[in-house]
């Protein structure tokens, strides 16, 4: 048989079967670099995710080589008939390898970096990307690394070689006409169904990847040139305005609002000024990088990292229960400043000109002078247009407005970005509501030479991952971000306005990875991620706050600048999703929508006691208990009605979301 085979299909199969071993080997190595320890695959999962997986890699390897397959049979395209043709082919497919090889190094690090598999929202580092080139420069051995992508190259166009001149040496097959097309039927046939991968209707998907509640297989088993291509077809928001109207009623309960308008679609309500923490008081909200609940002192981590931030909460409001809908820093600042989360799948919402024009509570705060501070550049994921389209007056403070040096890739350090903060905030006589944005406690994880006598503790790699770390050095930064909070308090004690002040600080996101020993197992990114979400969020105010109180109500990112607002005494109308995390009118319903942006989006909504978690096409659904030692364990059928009633919940939070995106312009909030 082998030797009635023409040579072109010699060629194409021991290419194709290569070529795939060869991506099934880097499967393994994601394997072996990300296991988990905490919770490792099963057996099953992990040979399942392997049989899908490959099927993945032999449809990219297929797809390499279709062109060659359908145009190899003619004389002129034949390599093995002429030697420029060869070369020509052969040139092809390397470009092919060094574009498929060079995406494979960025997922490794993408996932290294997020805990995710490459995908179209990666497309924000480009739009970036002489900042994100610096980060990646100074993260990681990128000299070294391109040294061995170029390696790589040269063994394959080695081995491409080998190849074709081993096929070569065979003698060309000796066809009749009617056997060549019985033969070229038979492999149009193989090739088909290489590339539609199933005896079914419908062809391999990727959404075939979340066979399993363990998070860590549907990551296994994608292919990333596959799986970036299956999240860019999925596009920008898009919203369905027939299920957004089948939401209304679930919606706008859960919201309170009192003037329903089903035909309108109306979502305000109209928040009436009262007694608040003082007459206008001064606000300061304190947007702290990656700040995950797990790695904080207040988790209960035996390492003490942020004593400073866990002395805070104990004098002022500690909300423990408090939710980021996603990761993302851009998702973090569109979330707090509009009160939605960030259903962009294609990027950030941030990064989509159709949808800047926002409604935002932020800008109501009458007689107040209002600031934003950054130690780099607003540019970075475009958020300067939400800020400067939706906040009128504001003051934009950047890199370049400041005496301090440049510390690293995000501009000055956190401690001088607080010095200078202070430095203007001093001066100002009006009321003024200031968000200060950080980004220190991210890689590289740079310690300033001059961090006001901040010193570094060396507990060891081991002991710092032993605890949610990934090493000493971020042990330290997270030190040091706290150490920079402290410094920045006591410099507003030293300058006078602390006493009429109202603080908060929250994570702009949590961090997925191991959580460590010390917190709840549904913590940690093999179980149900929530780490990924939960960041502590603190109000502190020396002169204003006079009984400190811990609360365990859940929260959301979104309810920030309506829960400001109301301890400001300040009246407004609120027209998204956020709600006074002190008002008792929502306690019989109070939930966290979190997503994660793949394909197919997650959405979920996170309770007292339970997880809602499902694909946002309605499958692969679950109830699970956040507080278990089992978190992955389905409660559904002993709690159907809760888990009925998040289902609808979740999806009237997610489909209102997109509709919300567009429907939220200043403009049209004035008008109605």
């Amino acid at each position: 048989m082998w030797n009635n085979m023409p040579r072109i299909l010699k060629f194409i199969l021991l290419y194709t079967l290569a070529f795939t071993s060869l991506l099934i080997a880097m499967r393994l190595l994601f394997f072996i670099l990300f296991d988990t320890i905490d919770s490792p695959l099963s057996s099953s999962d992990f040979w399942t995710a392997m049989w899908l997986g490959g099927r993945f890699d032999m449809r990219v390897a297929v797809a390499t080589v279709l062109p060659l397959f359908f145009t190899g049979w003619i004389t002129w395209f034949n390599p093995f008939n002429y030697k420029t043709v060869r070369i020509i082919w052969h040139t092809a497919l390397t470009i092919a390898f060094t574009v498929i090889s060079l995406a494979y190094i960025i997922d490794i690090g993408h996932y290294a970096y997020l805990n995710s598999r490459l995908n179209f929202t990666a497309m924000r580092f480009v739009e970036d990307a002489a900042i994100s080139a610096n980060m990646v420069w100074e993260s990681y051995p990128v000299l070294w690394i391109t040294l061995g992508w170029f390696l790589s190259i040269a063994l394959f166009v080695v081995a491409l070689e080998k190849i074709h001149n081993y096929v070569a040496k065979s003698e060309p097959a000796k066809l009749k006409i009617w056997q060549g097309i019985v033969v070229g039927f038979v492999a149009f046939i193989i090739v088909f169904i290489a590339a539609y991968s199933k005896f079914s209707q419908y062809p391999l998907r990727w959404s075939e990847a979340t066979f399993s509640k363990h998070p860590f297989a549907a990551q296994l088993t994608y292919n990333p040139v596959h799986y970036f291509f299956d999240t860019w077809k999925n596009g920008r928001i898009n919203y369905n305005l027939a299920d957004t109207q089948k939401s209304y009623a679930t919606i706008t309960d859960f919201l309170g609002v009192s003037e329903k308008n089903a035909t309108i679609l109306n979502y305000q309500r109209h928040i009436p000024a009262v007694q608040g923490l003082a007459k206008q008081p001064n606000i300061v909200l304190i947007i702290v990088e990656s700040y995950a609940s797990y790695k904080t002192s207040l988790s209960g981590n035996p390492l003490d990292p942020t004593p400073h931030t866990k002395a805070l909460a104990e004098g002022g409001y500690y909300f423990k229960n408090f939710f980021t809908p996603s990761t993302g820093t851009a998702r973090s600042i569109y979330t707090t400043i509009t009160g939605m989360p960030d259903v962009e799948l294609k990027g950030t919402s941030s990064r989509n000109p159709l949808i800047v024009d926002q409604h935002s509570i932020m800008d109501e705060f009458e007689g107040y002078e209002k600031y934003y501070f950054i130690g780099g550049s607003a540019s970075w994921g475009n958020i300067r247009g939400i800020l400067t389209k939706n906040i009128k007056g504001l003051k934009l403070y950047e890199e370049q407005h400041y005496d301090s040096p440049r510390n690293d890739v995000w501009g000055i350090s956190d401690m001088n970005l607080f010095i200078e903060a202070d430095a203007v905030l001093k001066k100002e006589k009006k009321p003024f509501i200031a968000i200060i944005q950080t980004s220190g406690n991210h890689r590289p994880y740079t310690i300033p030479d001059d961090s006001k006598g901040f010193e570094l503790q060396h507990p060891g790699d081991d002991e710092a991952r032993r605890y949610g770390f990934h090493d000493e050095k971020e042990f330290n930064a997270y030190r040091l971000m706290d150490y920079s909070i402290k410094y920045f308090s006591q410099l507003a004690k030293a300058s006078g306005y602390d006493q009429k002040t109202i603080f908060a600080l929250w994570g702009d996101h949590g961090i997925d990875g191991f959580s460590g020993e010390h917190v709840f197992k549904g913590e940690s990114s093999s179980k149900l991620a929530l780490g990924s979400h939960r960041v502590p969020f603190v109000v502190w105010s020396p002169g204003l706050i006079t009984e400190p109180k811990e609360f365990d109500t859940v929260v959301s990112e979104v309810d920030i600048l309506a829960t400001m607002a109301g301890m400001a005494g300040q009246k407004y109308t609120s027209t998204t999703m956020g709600r006074d995390m002190f008002d008792a009118a929502y306690d019989g319903k109070r939930y966290a929508f979190t997503i994660w942006h793949t394909a197919i989006p997650h959405i979920g909504m996170v309770g007292s006691q339970y997880y809602f978690r499902m694909l946002a096409d309605g499958t692969n659904a679950g109830l699970y208990e956040i507080e278990s030692d089992t978190p992955l364990t389905d409660h559904t059928s002993e709690h159907p009605e809760l888990a009925k009633k998040l289902r609808e919940l979740t999806l009237a939070y997610y489909k209102t979301a997109q509709y919300m995106a567009y429907h939220n312009k200043e403009a049209a909030v004035k008008n109605r």
